[in-house]
């Protein structure tokens, strides 16, 4: 598994990585809590990336077409710290209708530091709950069991 700016997949699994600076920290020198979803962003982004669903070419669409976040389930487990190198993990867990929800987790090394699940939803141009498009529920599709 060779890794490029944008990560890589291991099977099903999306794997990024992170270095942890010192602008990442909180006055206690352990990554600030907010972080951690700025990580899973770019996690999930690279992720879409790498599966060839680029943002750009579903808002070109007919029907313009763009994810949001709906809602997350977060658990912070064990700090982070400066110049620890992350592995950002993601998985999709279902795909259902409008929405996608997706498992990240966040390591240092083989410790877990940072759970999370987040369900995506797909609304067009106005901004309404929206099917996503063949081609892309396709490409999904390839990363379901």
């Amino acid at each position: 598994m060779t890794e490029g700016l944008s990560g890589s997949f291991n099977g099903k699994i999306h794997s990024l990585s992170v270095r942890i600076y010192y602008e990442d920290t909180d006055f206690s020198g352990r990554v600030y809590h907010a972080n951690y979803l700025k990580y899973c962003e770019r996690g999930r982004t690279d992720y879409l990336r790498l599966l060839d669903i680029q943002h750009e070419q579903l808002a070109s669409l007919d029907v313009p077409l763009f994810f949001v976040v709906r809602h997350m389930e977060l658990e912070f487990l064990a700090p982070a710290k400066i110049d620890d190198i992350l592995q950002i993990k993601t998985h999709l867990v279902a795909l259902k209708g409008v929405r996608f929800i997706l498992a990240q987790n966040v390591y240092c090394g083989s410790d877990l530091l940072f759970k999370a699940v987040v369900t995506c939803a797909i609304i067009n141009g106005q901004g309404k709950p929206t099917r996503i498009d063949a081609d892309t529920r396709a490409k999904f599709q390839t990363q379901l069991a």
